[in-house]
């Protein structure tokens, strides 16, 4: 998709930083930083809205996992 944009000056010198070879490339960089920043900022939404079992034994679970795929010592 061809699209031409108008760029502040100020942040083509964002090429250098970077380490874009091109004003494309540079775009490029940074929506898809934007995309994972957003992505981030949905996970915090999630903190404090998942129940902990605190009964859960991580290392019980992962030596019988273990087991059954024959990984065990």
């Amino acid at each position: 998709m061809a699209t031409n944009l108008a760029l502040d000056p100020q942040l083509i010198d964002v090429l250098e930083a970077s380490g874009a070879r091109t004003k494309k490339e540079a775009v490029t960089i940074a929506l898809r930083e934007y995309l994972a920043v957003r992505e981030r900022a949905t996970i915090v939404d999630l903190f404090g809205t998942i129940e902990w079992d605190t009964g859960f034994d991580h290392q019980a679970a992962r030596r019988s996992r273990d087991r059954k795929l024959g990984l065990a010592d």
